[in-house]
């Protein structure tokens, strides 16, 4: 149960200049080297870009043998992101390290950022059976070798809602502890703290005390994560409680939201054109098999991209949605330099309906590991199914990403895919194409 707050929250704790010190130009650096980090409250990548996630919540931990093909629906919808439910063995049965491992892989090969969370603290103090942050960072420490050399790609939510309505006040010395001790265990990546009160932060706990927990981290690498339901139901909550965190240049992302829940209704338009407004990253909740009564927060049908719900257009195609805003995370821009790639087209047209067969020549001297191909139709083209490949279109642009077994281009090689589309007037060759990014010559 979420409560909403029924008073006005105290004036905001007075922050220190020194609270958001920096870590030194050595350590900065290295951290960059590493993988994802803080600066001046916005999350950059190893490359020093500036990256805002744009994805949705997957169930891993009670549907994992749905991951592989949702995992790859979420990418072809233009996801940049996905937050993955992990249970520690406490509640649910545990995702050990070889599972993790595979995971991890298969949001690589998806081109997505990998928000790793801990799932089993969900309400502790007031949820029957859950557990401290500190059993959560026992489970991180279980796992930890299979997520050293991952930091470019993964970020380690540390436990998901950590605290109820209850003894929710210790939640700023819970959390600078499980910090600490993942820091002094060696964790290097980015972490996410998510706030008290079944993560809406209605008591502005988190609100009032996160430059504390964010100085306190010897990296200074922790984003903080809100989730927003029924407490967020207005504009002006949306706005003030994002405005708090970054007019402190203290980092945030709202880590789980919806548009509709049993505490309330959430304004979701509100909260999407606050977090673009602001660059704010968001996660929606969640993919698919939600039981209990909140099965309305399925994003597809029983699994199934090609069902959106209402809820799963919205977030995907609305007005500040997944397709408008989302960007892919630079460190996955690995393909080919310009030039070093050939793109050959060839149209089938049978007036209102065509086959277009497309191969990827890798001209280069390295080899293309995971891939996507990005195009816009000359006219009035629409793909109806495609082999070897996964396409997605938003109006003439499209996008086709590699299956598992087309994603290496050797060397001198090749990969091929095809579609079959409708079209209506003259149909014709695109333009120009972009493999990961870089323009490709046709042949």
């Amino acid at each position: 149960m979420r409560r909403r707050l029924a008073t006005a929250a105290g004036a905001l704790l007075a922050i220190a200049a020194s609270l958001l010190a920096v870590p030194s130009t050595a350590h900065a650096q290295s951290q960059a080297e590493q993988g994802f980090h803080v600066s001046d409250g916005r999350l950059l990548d190893a490359n020093g870009k500036d990256f805002v996630l744009r994805g949705v919540n997957h169930a891993h931990a009670w549907y994992p043998t749905r991951t592989p093909q949702a995992l790859k629906d979420i990418k072809a919808l233009g996801a940049n992101s996905v937050r993955v439910v992990l249970a520690t063995g406490d509640r649910w049965t545990k995702n050990g390290a070889a599972d993790v491992a595979a995971v991890v892989t298969q949001c690589k090969q998806n081109r997505l950022v990998c928000v790793l969370e801990a799932h089993d603290t969900t309400g502790y103090g007031e949820q029957a059976g859950a557990v401290s942050l500190s059993r959560a960072v026992d489970y991180w420490l279980s796992i930890q070798d299979v997520l050293k050399g991952q930091e470019k790609y993964v970020i380690l939510n540390l436990g998901n809602e950590p605290h109820g309505n209850s003894g929710y006040t210790a939640w700023t010395s819970d959390t600078q502890n499980a910090i600490k001790r993942m820091r002094d265990a060696g964790f290097d990546h980015t972490l996410m703290a998510d706030a008290p009160n079944w993560g809406q932060d209605w008591a502005f706990t988190m609100r009032d005390n996160a430059a504390k927990v964010f100085a306190g981290d010897p990296d200074r690498n922790t984003v903080f994560s809100i989730h927003m339901y029924g407490v967020f139901d207005t504009a002006n909550e949306v706005n003030d409680y994002l405005n708090r965190f970054t007019s402190q240049h203290l980092p945030l992302a709202i880590g789980e939201f919806g548009n509709a829940h049993s505490d309330g209704d959430p304004d979701e338009d509100a909260i999407m054109a606050a977090a673009q407004r602001q660059g704010v990253g968001y996660l929606g909740w969640s993919w698919s098999g939600n039981g209990g009564g909140v099965e309305y927060l399925d994003l597809a049908t029983d699994f199934d991209a090609s069902r959106l719900s209402a809820w799963g257009r919205r977030l995907f195609e609305g007005a500040n949605g997944i397709k408008q805003t989302s960007r892919e995370a630079s460190v996955f821009a690995s393909g080919p330099a310009d030039g070093s790639c050939a793109v050959s087209y060839r149209l089938s047209d049978w007036g209102s309906s065509f086959n277009a067969d497309v191969t990827i020549r890798n001209t280069g001297t390295t080899a293309v590991k995971g891939w996507r191909l990005d195009f816009a139709f000359p006219g009035q083209q629409k793909i109806n199914s495609a082999w070897n490949a996964r396409t997605a279109q938003d109006g003439s642009q499209v996008r086709a990403t590699n299956e598992s077994w087309t994603e290496t281009i050797p060397v001198g090689g090749s990969v091929s895919f095809g579609f079959n589309g409708s079209s209506t007037g003259t149909n014709g060759v695109p333009a120009s194409f972009a493999l990961n990014g870089v323009g490709c010559a046709k042949s």
